[in-house]
């Protein structure tokens, strides 16, 4: 923002002479023509230091003014994704030339920093409820019952095509905010299908899909992979089995394949359990 004019010696010590005969700050303002908070911080200086000059600075003076800070601040925090170019544009039609540098100097004083913003899967209301009460139910069940849970998933890994990043203004341990993500969706071309397991023990068995997974395929994948798996991994009798609720997961075939293997289910997402054998 534009720096405002300062104030002559003589007017500091004509606020100063008022105060002394017992004028308050709201009439001394009035008087000079001067704001409350201009003439409070006057008189508080000459109480503190018995002067109205200007004292030695420690350094050079900030080139961006509280209220630009203030600015800025918000401006990032209602979009993060807005570039130090952008910063720099809006300063300086208020009047305030700056550099980049002198923008990410500014945001990381007030504890923020330029991150690379986490790509998540895009998430409908329905699915982050479904989430949430998942959560809540399991919030206090005990390590050892983690520890007896086999994760399961697909995934689709891009080999070719543009996957730029993009940068986000957060604070520290905000990286997962909604406004600091990027949503992302399972399409593209020029990738690999993986199928992959894992427990607490460490990771299980990870293999390709070279043809397009439907139902009869990933309950092939499970029937080849996913015992041996819980075996590599040493897991207690009565271990966890979870999946996710994708189409291929919650099919009848694929439910009646998984209760034919004494699959019985948990409550939350998509989840069974078996007594190994």
């Amino acid at each position: 923002m534009a720096k405002t004019k300062e104030l002559s010696k003589d007017t500091r010590n004509k606020i100063v002479d008022l105060h002394q005969v017992g004028k308050t700050e709201s009439a001394i303002g009035k008087q000079l023509g001067l704001k409350k908070s201009t003439v409070g911080a006057i008189i508080r200086k000459w109480k503190t230091y018995k002067t109205t000059d200007n004292l030695p600075r420690s350094g050079a003076p900030r080139k961006i003014s509280p209220r630009g800070v203030k600015m800025i601040t918000r401006t990032v925090s209602k979009n993060p994704r807005t570039t130090r170019g952008d910063l720099v544009n809006d300063l300086q039609r208020a009047g305030t030339k700056v550099t980049k540098p002198t923008i990410s100097n500014t945001l990381r004083r007030q504890g923020l920093k330029s991150c690379s913003a986490r790509r998540v899967p895009l998430l409908k209301p329905v699915h982050v409820q479904a989430r949430l009460k998942f959560a809540r139910e399991h919030l206090d069940d005990p390590d050892e019952d983690w520890e007896n849970v086999i994760w399961s998933d697909e995934t689709k890994i891009e080999l070719f095509g543009k996957n730029s990043t993009r940068r986000v203004w957060r604070t520290k341990n905000a990286e997962l905010h909604p406004k600091n993500t990027i949503p992302t969706v399972k399409h593209g071309g020029g990738n690999i299908m993986l199928w992959g397991c894992f427990s607490a023990k460490g990771p299980g068995r990870l293999i390709r899909v070279k043809e397009r997974m439907n139902g009869a395929m990933y309950r092939e994948i499970l029937s080849e992979n996913l015992l041996p798996s819980a075996r590599a991994l040493k897991m207690k009798r009565g271990w966890v089995f979870q999946h996710d609720n994708d189409p291929k997961h919650t099919a009848r075939a694929t439910k009646e394949w998984l209760r034919k293997k004494h699959f019985k289910s948990w409550s939350g997402l998509a989840s069974h359990q078996i007594s190994t054998p």
